[in-house]
């Protein structure tokens, strides 16, 4: 690949690109650097903020598949600049992820927040390995009750972070309710002193 972007980027892309007027603007974002290649510390950060990923792979027919994986904020983490991990845990076992990995390796993360309305997509290759301790120690969510099964270790090729046009703001349930929980707090505080300001008027 000339550029980063290029594992997105083919030339049946570029085309359209110039077709519908948007190739010479993406064609000076590869010029100055395109996509990067290794995991930032905002890029670290943001993932250590989510509880869901979701996980593309296709099979050697070419169908895509997506999955959804989730956890406490964590759950997916990062082993060193180019490497994400995280335990998948015993499911329903169709086993279509890892079967599809055995013949196509090339995979892709889909990270959102809602709540900052923020996406990121991350490309590069994939691969299931054996949960040993240490892989566990490293990468299972302390108290977290789930079994594991085994392991996802995604190489980084290119990522690339999205504006937050159409991102609905959603909220998560805990964030709800810590604000409904301040509100209530604040309420009665007010009460409080209401009745003794009319305690001290009467």
């Amino acid at each position: 690949m000339q550029y980063t972007s290029d594992v997105a980027f083919t030339e049946t892309v570029k085309a359209l690109q110039a077709s519908k007027g948007s190739r010479r603007a993406y064609a000076r974002m590869e010029q100055g650097g395109s996509w990067q290649a290794t995991i930032s510390d905002d890029l670290a950060a943001f993932i250590a903020r989510q509880r869901s990923v979701f996980l593309a792979t296709v099979n050697g027919d070419g169908q895509p598949y997506i999955q959804h994986r989730g956890g406490p904020p964590g759950f997916l983490r990062v082993l060193d600049a180019r490497t994400l991990g995280f335990v998948d845990y015993v499911g329903n076992r169709q086993y279509i992820s890892s079967g599809n990995l055995l013949e196509n390796p090339k995979a892709h993360l889909f990270l959102i927040d809602y709540q900052q309305r923020r996406r990121v997509k991350i490309w590069g290759e994939a691969r299931m390995v054996e949960a040993t301790s240490d892989l566990l120690e490293r990468l299972m969510p302390t108290g977290y009750k789930a079994r594991p099964e085994q392991v996802l270790l995604f190489t980084v090729s290119a990522w690339d972070a999205n504006c937050p046009q159409h991102i609905p703001p959603r909220f998560e349930a805990a964030d709800v309710q810590a604000a409904l929980q301040e509100k209530d707090a604040r309420i009665a505080a007010l009460e409080a002193t209401l009745r003794q300001f009319q305690s001290g008027m009467s």
